[in-house]
């Protein structure tokens, strides 16, 4: 439990501690954009692949007891949930979007405020939180629990912490863009900022996304060991 957890920790507290604060802006200061980016995507991987082989083991051991079962409504709702975290994390991905990593320039682009950046401006982030808030549904154990709510906690605050970044880096250009758009899916078109356009998103995105959620539903056991759909 113990390595499990401190895996947890680690991988979360480098995001929210460094990643998206004032120390990342001294430590870039003092090392530079390109050394900074290298050393943290290192301790990145390095804290995500400590983190699935802590999960890994942590599963079979006899403290990880389960806090809630499967039931059909929680396992038909997390195969919804992950449609729909996919219909977010693929054109996150794939759309020009001054959050994403190295995408800062995408500000100057008259059309950044376009597609999938209407509904949010951290689409990959809110997908990825609706994809650990799933599988939270139908994995009451203590290892789960620990491994998808610490992903979950990563990526709501993340959007916050990447928020206060962009701000402090790109001052004006930033405000213009966030006064036009929301953290919170749908709540600029909600408050009547923006308007809900899917042909911008581009079918292709949504296609593909998809097609991704079915093949992970139907090569889970494969790829898991665990079957998404109970058959």
């Amino acid at each position: 439990m113990t390595n499990l957890l401190a895996a947890a920790a680690f991988f979360v507290l480098i995001h929210l501690l460094i990643s998206g604060t004032r120390l990342r802006d001294a430590i870039t200061g003092r090392i530079g954009e390109q050394a900074y980016m290298g050393a943290f995507s290192l301790a990145s991987v390095a804290g995500l692949v400590w983190l699935i082989m802590a999960f890994g083991q942590a599963r079979t051991q006899a403290w990880n007891i389960s806090y809630w079962p499967i039931t059909p409504i929680t396992r038909h709702l997390q195969i919804g949930l992950q449609l729909i975290a996919m219909l977010l994390i693929v054109p996150g991905l794939t759309t020009p979007n001054p959050t994403s990593v190295r995408q800062e320039g995408a500000l100057d682009r008259p059309d950044v405020v376009k597609g999938m950046v209407r509904i949010t401006r951290h689409p990959f982030l809110w997908g990825v939180a609706i994809w650990a808030l799933g599988h939270l549904l139908v994995n009451g154990e203590r290892a789960s629990i620990a491994l998808f709510g610490s992903l979950l906690v990563l990526a709501l605050l993340g959007t916050s912490s990447i928020d206060g970044k962009r701000k402090r880096a790109l001052g004006e250009k930033w405000d213009a863009f966030a006064a036009q758009t929301s953290n919170v899916p749908f709540a600029a078109i909600a408050a009547g900022r923006q308007s809900l356009k899917l042909g911008e998103i581009g079918w292709w995105r949504i296609a593909l996304g998809v097609i991704v959620w079915a093949a992970l539903l139907v090569g889970h056991p494969y790829l898991f060991g665990v079957s998404a759909t109970g058959l």
